[in-house]
């Protein structure tokens, strides 16, 4: 179980006048925003319009919803989002006067502790009805910050035997564990050493302080842990977390045992780190000169700690490790993670458009970075959060300053419309870590961050979705914008796109300066294909402006296109077919030529 103490902050919905100061008191004891519902509400931090699709929205992005209003509505919201209850957030309603707190949702992810602080604010009631709760006072699958539990899959059952009248035994100090029955029918463990109990719990007072040459086997240092923890008789859930130096943030073998054993990996300096060389036991002259401190494992494991050292360095060819054990659980976090840039479209701007998995990734960063007007469209997941606006044309600015943020240890959002795989910067982010030193590329730190993209869905998606199945045979996208790519280029690539017949989607048609290509691009296609071939023009798609129509080819003008609108044109086999719902574009595949038994 990871620390929790980074948990989103709620938001606090609010759909009349009614609950409006009961949804400010509640927002100011958690520290939360206001979200109201527009023309409905005097006051909040952010307006919506519709409450479904607003606590959809946050819901599925991972943040924590508190709506002042009946339950009822919530539940319509997610119903259609349920999943995996060990991975969304904790919904709540409340009354509007806050008589009554229910959780709904997520009652051990988070959900019955907001509840139980809401109603002590009002000297109210909470609805809390999951059985651990309400009989033994804990829930034993949800620990308190500093401490895990190891076995999570025995939770249920020991629950229900305390349910049911058993007594049980506790093995270790833990005060949280106080209210339940005791006896011998089962034993619960609370310590830093593995255990055959029937529940096993460990506090966090361990941190692993790590080290390797580069290019290290991850499975190398991987085994020089679980053999050290195995030889010092330590458990794997009382470590708190991965230490090492910042040099090491990219190394495979540092950030791929973290991963493996679900903690934090936190970075120190070299000079935080050699400034605790009176605490190591086995300081080197030879580290020092490599990498500027006079020991990396043992002097993490105390910078993150403030303990003593527990196991000394442990080393192999390539690897070291050492231990640091704490006072008390650990509950925060020192030293900076490694930074995080995510590269993510999404899609033309509706949050229905927009991916789960791009909206948890928003929702996660620190800072936003981007055009200004993306970053609106992110409406309330952007809320709160640092945003950095660059303008059109500053795109390579805007790439290499995510960058560098995110090596400061930052989680760092680059918002892109669309796909950012697909005329957008993605590709330029790579670009910009794979240029030298002298070609302006990006510092060394920034080589160090973890670097994720995420699909959108791109214009030449939503285009093709809202004409039928254009897309649905051979297919090319050409850019005819020549501000990066040479004009005699695009040509080229026309002429070929023509020749081999492919249904062609065309970005950046035109702007205020360039108004030719579009029309050499129609002539060019009129050579290869028939005069009255479907052209479908989609502009601001996905957006309330939302425009689509269909051309001939040879009727094609550029006029009518601007630098929001996508065009599509179809190959010499696509046909706009006039059905019930009105014209549809589709390009056939061929499946009326198949004979029987062909399956090709």
């Amino acid at each position: 179980m990871a620390i929790n103490s980074g948990a989103p902050t709620p938001a606090v919905l609010c759909l009349n006048r009614a609950g409006e100061a009961t949804a400010h008191r509640i927002a100011k004891l958690l520290n939360a925003p206001v979200h109201g519902r527009e023309a409905r509400v005097d006051q909040a931090d952010i307006f919506f319009a519709n409450a479904l699709d607003h606590a959809r929205t946050l819901f599925a992005a991972g943040t924590p919803v508190i709506g002042v209003c009946a339950s009822g509505i919530l539940i319509r919201a997610v119903a259609p989002l349920l999943s995996d209850k060990t991975a969304e957030p904790p919904v709540l309603s409340v009354s509007d006067d806050g008589a009554v707190v229910v959780p709904l949702l997520g009652g051990h992810r988070g959900a019955n502790r907001l509840a139980s602080e809401i109603a002590k604010e009002f000297q109210s009631v909470a609805a809390v009805t999951t059985a651990g709760d309400v009989a033994l006072g804990v829930a034993l699958d949800e620990p308190p910050t500093g401490w895990t539990l190891a076995n999570p899959e025995a939770a249920k059952e020991v629950m229900a035997q305390l349910l049911s009248g058993a007594g049980v035994s506790v093995e270790g100090a833990a005060d949280w564990l106080a209210t339940l029955p005791k006896g011998r029918d089962l034993t619960i463990s609370a310590g830093i050493a593995p255990s055959d109990a029937d529940l096993q719990f460990h506090p966090q007072r361990l941190t692993l302080g790590v080290g390797c040459a580069r290019n290290c086997p991850p499975e190398e240092l991987q085994a020089l842990v679980e053999q050290t923890l195995s030889e010092a008789g330590l458990a794997a859930g009382a470590i708190h977390s991965v230490n090492t130096i910042d040099l090491k943030a990219d190394e495979p073998a540092c950030f791929v045992l973290a991963k493996i054993l679900n903690r934090p990996l936190r970075l120190f300096t070299a000079s935080e780190l050699d400034a605790l060389t009176p605490q190591v036991a086995n300081p080197s002259d030879v580290v020092f000169a490599e990498v500027g401190t006079h020991s990396v494992s043992e002097a993490a494991a105390l910078a993150q700690s403030g303990g003593t050292v527990l196991v000394a360095k442990r080393k192999t060819r390539n690897a070291t490790c050492a231990l640091s054990i704490a006072a008390e659980p650990l509950t925060e976090l020192k030293g900076r993670s490694r930074g995080k840039l995510s590269i993510i479209g999404i899609g033309p701007g509706q949050h229905s458009w927009r991916t789960p998995e791009a909206s948890k990734l928003v929702q996660d960063a620190e800072e936003l970075v981007g055009y200004g007007l993306y970053i609106d469209l992110l409406g309330p997941l952007a809320y709160g959060k640092t945003r950095s606006d660059f303008p059109l044309g500053g795109e390579e600015d805007r790439c290499r300053y995510a960058l560098e943020q995110a090596a400061l240890g930052k989680n760092v959002s680059l918002i892109c419309s669309g796909d950012a795989g697909i005329y957008a910067m993605g590709a330029l982010v790579f670009e910009l870590l794979d240029r030298a030193p002298d070609e302006m590329g990006v510092s060394d730190a920034a080589h160090r961050v973890e670097v994720v993209s995420t699909p959108g869905v791109s214009a030449l998606q939503g285009a093709a979705a809202r004409a039928g199945a254009p897309l649905g045979h051979d297919f090319c996208a050409i850019s005819l914008s020549d501000l990066l790519t040479p004009r005699e280029d695009i040509v080229k690539r026309l002429h070929a796109a023509a020749e081999g017949d492919f249904v062609i989607a065309f970005y950046n048609p035109v702007s205020m300066r360039r108004r030719t290509l579009l029309a050499e691009a129609r002539d060019i296609l009129l050579q290869h294909r028939p005069a009255d071939t479907p052209v479908m023009l989609a502009s601001s798609l996905g957006r309330p402006e939302e425009h689509v129509r269909y051309r001939k080819l040879s009727e094609l003008e550029v006029d009518e296109v601007d630098m929001l609108t996508v065009v599509l044109v179809g190959s010499s086999h696509s046909k706009l077919a006039q059905l019930g719902e009105g014209p549809r574009m589709y390009t056939p595949r061929g499946y009326a030529r198949k004979i029987d038994g062909d399956l090709a």
